[in-house]
């Protein structure tokens, strides 16, 4: 697996370099994925608005990584970062989380967050369940799908 993850972090800093990019990129290991971090000066370019072109260049890797790599039991679970901005903005998302549970605790009433892509919606699921008083549904369509979270 080393040698997988040796050569993902070559083609991530291959792509970046041709992106007219300079920078380095470093990774993590986990048990469950693994975490490439490309620390560049030129991250807006990377990231985007709202973290479009990150989402972008994540989906590009994966594709790249899955036609190099044939076999894909070679291929480990990863996700690539630009000057820790998911990490930040999963902080925000849970801190949002929490604020807007206590306001349910508090108020008893629901609140709708707003909407927010597939993994930011599991961050809150998976945040609350810390909080055996409260409840969170997904509600909505598409682009619209956002959170609720209801008092027990």
């Amino acid at each position: 697996m080393e040698k997988e993850i040796k050569k993902i972090q070559e083609m991530i800093q291959t792509l970046i370099e041709k992106l007219g990019c300079s920078g380095s990129v470093d990774f993590i290991e986990y048990p469950e994925n693994v975490y490439f971090s490309i620390h560049t000066k030129d991250g807006g370019l990377l990231i985007g608005e709202n973290g479009e072109r990150l989402r972008a260049l994540n989906h590009i890797i994966r594709r790249i990584t899955e036609y190099t790599l044939k076999d894909q039991s070679e291929v480990p679970k990863f996700f690539v970062d630009v000057n820790d901005y998911q990490k930040q903005k999963i902080e925000e998302v849970k801190d949002l989380a929490r604020l807007s549970a206590q306001r349910v605790r508090y108020f008893k009433k629901e609140v709708a967050m707003q909407p927010m892509s597939a993994y930011e919606r599991r961050v809150v699921h998976a945040t609350l369940t810390e909080y055996p008083d409260i409840a969170t549904q997904s509600t909505g369509e598409g682009a619209e799908r956002k959170v609720v979270i209801k008092p027990l």
